[in-house]
């Protein structure tokens, strides 16, 4: 099989390495990590920025072999493919309502996500790599990991573990294995309203 080209990544504007280095392989090493890189995985996650510091992200993780196994099982077929070399899974859930209030808090979702981003670049820092995928049930999430559904959105699942060989894995998702391109910036930020305003 024909490797494909790979056009390098190239900032439009100054930015950290990091951002540019992060990116989300599927084959990875079967090599446990760290107690110290486990706690600054969500050291990171801790200090991200949320609605009246509200905190609402929890990550449910599981490095110990039966829990990855019963993780696993919570993965789609396609995803359990390749995750199941990840020495760490982990689902984001995102808690519904404000604690000081109880009310609906709509920026949950958004503060959940800025907690996984700041996971996956301290996991690039450490030297790992971070897969988030949204391919999973989340009613087996609140079903066999006792998850209160009423209090907790499941919102993704996460596999984190140090670049491995992408022989390992089947040849359709071995030709994809590589850092993917992004969108012109002109796409993604507009000075000014939306339009015609």
């Amino acid at each position: 099989m024909a490797k494909p080209v790979v056009e390098p990544r190239r900032a439009e504007a100054p930015v950290d390495e990091l951002f540019i280095e992060r990116w989300s392989p599927r084959a990875f090493r079967d090599e446990p990590l760290s107690e110290t890189e486990v706690a600054g995985l969500f050291e990171a996650a801790r200090w991200a920025p949320s609605c009246y510091n509200d905190q609402p992200w929890l990550f449910l993780y599981a490095r110990a072999p039966e829990d990855r196994a019963r993780f696993l099982q919570i993965l789609t077929e396609g995803n359990r493919v390749w995750a199941s070399r990840a020495p760490l899974l982990a689902f984001v859930l995102a808690r519904r309502a404000f604690r000081h209030n109880g009310r609906v808090n709509r920026h949950a979702l958004f503060d959940a996500g800025a907690a996984w981003m700041s996971l996956a670049l301290q996991a690039r820092r450490l030297g790992l790599y971070a897969h988030g995928m949204a391919g999973f049930s989340p009613e087996k999430v609140y079903a066999d990991l006792g998850v209160p559904e009423a209090e907790y959105d499941a919102i993704a699942a996460v596999a984190v573990g140090r670049l491995g060989d992408p022989g390992t894995l089947p040849e359709n998702l071995a030709a994809m294995e590589h850092p993917n391109q992004r969108k012109p910036s002109v796409e993604v930020a507009r000075e000014g309203a939306f339009a015609g305003a």
